[in-house]
């Protein structure tokens, strides 16, 4: 089941699959059982890049330090 369409948003935000994959790995972590929380925090992560609130990178290199 979907909840969210966060790929259309990933989409018209520019990034690429790839990169998508990464940001949905990092946020899988954080919620391992809970396919709508992730897909929501998914969704909010893209929907922020594609505003200009954050860069995709500051996305990644913040969940990356949050695991150190």
């Amino acid at each position: 089941m979907q909840y969210f369409d966060y790929r259309k948003i990933a989409e018209a935000a520019d990034i690429p699959a790839g990169k998508l994959a990464e940001l949905s790995r990092v946020m899988r972590q954080d919620f391992p059982n809970d396919d709508m929380m992730f897909e929501l925090h998914v969704l909010r992560a893209c929907l922020a890049i594609r505003d200009g609130h954050i860069t995709l990178e500051e996305v990644l290199a913040g969940e990356t330090a949050k695991q150190t």
